[in-house]
């Protein structure tokens, strides 16, 4: 089964569930048909797909036909004042010539026309363009045609060497300095990557098998990263097979990510995150699809000691519209992988996020917020709306003793607060667990609450819900039924069921 296809039992599932349950999940049904209708396009328009983790398809160049017809090229757009084609400057475009140079000479071009003049775009025309890393300029537009494809160089002596982020102290896999970018770019305004669903192209098995052979020496880099920057567009690509994480924006403000496709396979790919926004602000990721080897979505904000020293916080960060699975097969890498995560690294603070009109499949766990003692930091006032969950074996999940840390030297009296959560409107079917949170005594999660919960089990035990040191309330009926911890309300707020006694503090609710 070609694993980007969603598999053909989410359109029916519904219609399994318990009668007295089916016009509550209607609206989940309508919404999926409507996401399948809206990305079978793009599937199509893909044309080169994943099975047990290994590529198969046409290579790019391949035309895409209707019916037997060539469909001819889309035009590209002019979008900017002044407009350059990769050609222009050398490029060759064949796979086996290297084109940095090209790129390197097109970005010093654009960066002389400056901002007063509208900046310029860059076409990157059909062909598979063969790179090392190069940075972008601001006020830059860099246009991927139809059947474009940038491809990162193999050989890791061509990629430099950067110090290790400020929030983070260490590279994230090994202590020195990080590989960088295929893409990069710092202390940007108004850049712009997007085009007629071209490729950016990591090439990153080769990365991959050397990681798990522990033949690197510094960490993998990323496929796109754009650090300290504002007025960010990334819209309209495809992002593949990345060594490392796959979209970085770090401490980058206002940052728009729509109708992206990102992929790598599910497994044999590590640490291949889909979109890790790391100390953002302002920040809306919509209508993407995503199947990656790890999180689909993990938001970050710095690691232990040193994302609290540099103190800049994820917040007001909006993702909706999107269609995401995550590794599924049991390995020991599997148990931190997630759709969407927040943390572990979050010593900066993540507050105001709302995760809204997402669709996981096939993946070991659904959304994922994830600390430890001496992270500090925050995580508050995060909000999850109409979830579905097909083949998820734990649906939502908090923990809070993630320990995985730079160094020896975090402050073991660094605890992190949790509180502020809602949950509504999570279905599904073919879900083992639905909720496990696990606070401690020193990091209590609080003022959880879930309304409008129906998610079909293939699992039967007792305790369904599984919880420790949590505090919450439940806002009508769900199901499966909810730990003790809950205060149970009926829908106009009046308290039905109280919760029992708990050793997480008393929180006033604003019902």
């Amino acid at each position: 089964m070609v694993e980007t296809l969603l598999p053909s039992r989410f359109q029916s599932h519904l219609q399994k569930l318990d009668p007295k349950r089916r016009l509550a999940s209607h609206k989940t049904l309508l919404l999926a048909s409507l996401w399948i209708a809206a990305f079978a396009s793009l599937f199509l328009w893909q044309r080169t797909s994943y099975i047990g983790g290994y590529v198969v398809g046409p290579v790019v160049g391949a035309r895409f036909t209707v019916f037997g017809r060539v469909r001819p090229l889309q035009p590209v757009p002019r979008l900017r004042p002044v407009v350059f084609d990769l050609k222009d400057f050398g490029g060759v475009g064949d796979g086996v010539a290297v084109d940095t140079e090209a790129f390197e000479r097109a970005v010093v071009e654009i960066s002389k026309l400056g901002g007063s003049s509208g900046g310029g775009q860059l076409n990157v025309p059909p062909g598979r363009w063969l790179t090392a890393p190069f940075n972008l300029t601001s006020h830059m537009t860099l246009f991927l045609a139809e059947d474009a494809e940038i491809l990162g160089v193999e050989d890791e002596k061509f990629w430099p060497l950067m110090p290790p982020l400020p929030s983070y102290g260490y590279g994230r896999e090994r202590p020195g300095p990080r590989y960088g970018s295929l893409i990069h770019g710092q202390n940007l305004k108004d850049v712009v990557i997007t085009g007629h669903n071209g490729t950016i192209n990591g090439q990153g098995q080769s990365w991959w098998k050397k990681h798990q052979r522990r033949l690197l020496n510094n960490t993998r880099g990323p496929l796109v990263q754009i650090m300290w920057s504002s007025d960010i567009v990334i819209a309209n690509v495809t992002l593949r097979d990345s060594p490392f994480w796959t979209l970085h924006p770090y401490d980058c403000k206002n940052v728009t990510i729509r109708n992206v496709t990102i992929l790598a396979p599910v497994t044999g790919a590590p640490n291949t995150d889909g979109i890790d926004p790391d100390s953002c602000e302002d920040m809306v990721i919509e209508d993407c699809y995503i199947s990656t080897g790890d999180d689909a979505i993990a938001i970050k904000s710095g690691w232990d000691q040193f994302g609290i020293a540099y103190g800049r916080p994820s917040t007001n960060i909006l993702i909706r519209n999107l269609i995401v699975r995550s590794l599924f097969v049991l390995t020991s890498l599997s148990f931190n992988i997630a759709g969407v995560s927040i943390g572990s690294e979050m010593s900066g603070g993540i507050s105001n996020v709302t995760i809204e009109n997402l669709l996981i499949w096939n993946s070991r766990r659904g959304v994922r917020i994830k600390t430890a003692q001496g992270r500090g930091g925050y995580i508050k006032n995060i909000t999850y709306k109409n979830v579905t969950l097909d083949n998820v074996r734990v649906g939502i999940v908090i923990k809070t003793d993630y320990n995985e840390h730079a160094d020896d030297n975090y402050d073991r009296k660094a605890y992190p607060t949790l509180s502020g959560f809602s949950f509504t409107g999570i279905h599904g079917q073919g879900v083992r667990v639905p909720v496990r949170i696990h606070g401690s005594e020193q990091i209590p999660v609080r003022n959880v609450t879930f309304r409008d919960m129906s998610v079909g089990l293939t699992y039967k035990k007792k305790h369904i819900f599984q919880c420790s040191f949590v505090k919450g309330r439940v806002v009508g009926s769900i199901f499966p039924r909810p730990c003790e911890n809950f205060d149970v309300y009926d829908e106009e707020g009046r308290l039905v069921k109280p919760a029992a006694e708990s050793n997480v503090p008393d929180i006033d609710y604003d019902i």
